[in-house]
């Protein structure tokens, strides 16, 4: 039995309640906005008055602080908080500090928000609807041992999670799989200009751009815990290429997303590799390591895929002769810390 129904939206209770009242320890508080889900609190929104001077979003991060403080049951089972001044709004998680309340900044994913349209009902209608509600406490919440038993909630930004879900669209298109179930959303795209997509069947994904600073190594988690729950991808290997150590070690902190269990007698496979431990850089590798730059190759950033020194091109299909035992399907790509397709 499951707590919450990921497949069918209907399938769950949803209530949002206006100055619930929380008792603990001889306190009481009353948040503005709780969102239960199934009975489980898995939002709270703290909104304040626009006609109150006084008010702004970090004082309603604050009173955020002191119920997590005074009421901490409330927060047994939170997955997203959001602060509203009656102007600005933003999301967070559970341990977020200031710096990581961020804007969500469109609704359907296809382009940004209308500046005209209230920040609220942006994050209203772009993350708490009830599909992408869900879609986010399954696939885009993750938690990350930071070390000293200290552990951080982390969710996806805007732009990480409508990459993912075109990206999952993606990788099944360039396999020429059809997808069991619910697509979450349509094809929403963050692109200076419109791109065509490519052939079923063509074995090019694509390239997922991103920003220093703007949590490439995340994203990568995200894609990869959500490629393994695909029933048509079989349960896939996953290689991950980095040039460094942060994006490496930051994104198996979060390995725990990629390790799930498609039933219990088929473990999750993972195969992490690093790109500075490849043939060329005169350092010795691992015949697992060795194996994987023989099976796939990664793009440079902002480089057009050649044929050059016998190497195969980006997003073509494996060769048999250098191919691991696995179904065709499922030997599709890499993922790198400067691009995550």
């Amino acid at each position: 039995m499951r707590v919450l129904d990921f497949d069918r939206v209907d399938g769950n209770d949803w209530l949002a309640v206006n100055q619930f009242t929380v008792a603990e320890n001889k306190r009481t508080r009353r948040p503005d906005v709780v969102l239960f889900v199934n009975g489980l609190p898995l939002a709270v929104a703290e909104l304040k008055n626009a006609a109150d001077e006084g008010a702004t979003i970090w004082s309603a991060f604050q009173q955020l602080q002191t119920y997590k403080a005074e009421v901490p049951a409330l927060f047994a089972t939170n997955e997203l908080l959001v602060i509203f001044d009656g102007v600005e709004a933003r999301v967070g998680t559970l341990t977020a500090g200031r710096e990581w309340f961020k804007p969500w900044r469109t609704i359907a994913g296809q382009r940004l928000a209308d500046p005209h349209v209230p920040e609220l009902q942006v994050v209203s209608e772009g993350l708490c609807a009830p599909r992408r509600f869900l879609d986010l406490v399954r696939d885009f919440v993750v938690i990350e041992d930071e070390g000293g038993g200290k552990l951080t909630k982390k969710m996806a930004g805007y732009h990480q999670f409508h990459a993912v879900q075109v990206a999952v669209s993606e990788t099944l298109r360039a396999a020429e799989l059809a997808r069991a179930g619910h697509v979450a959303e349509a094809a929403g795209r963050y692109e200076a200009s419109a791109k065509p997509g490519g052939k079923p069947g063509d074995h090019r994904v694509g390239v997922v751009w991103h920003t220093q600073g703007s949590g490439k190594s995340l994203t990568m988690a995200f894609y990869a815990g959500r490629i393994i729950r695909e029933p048509a991808m079989e349960n896939p290997p996953i290689v991950v290429l980095t040039d460094g150590n942060s994006a490496f070690w930051s994104s198996a902190s979060c390995a725990s997303t990629a390790t799930r269990r498609t039933n219990r007698s088929r473990p999750r496979r993972r195969f992490w590799s690093r790109r500075r431990c490849c043939p060329g850089n005169g350092r010795r590798c691992r015949p697992d390591t060795t194996r994987a730059w023989s099976t796939l190759h990664r793009r440079p950033t902002g480089v057009t895929p050649q044929e050059s020194s016998g190497r195969p091109r980006w997003g073509d299909p494996v060769p048999e002769s250098r191919s691991p035992a696995v179904p065709q399907s499922r030997r599709l790509f890499a993922m790198s810390s400067k691009t995550s397709l």
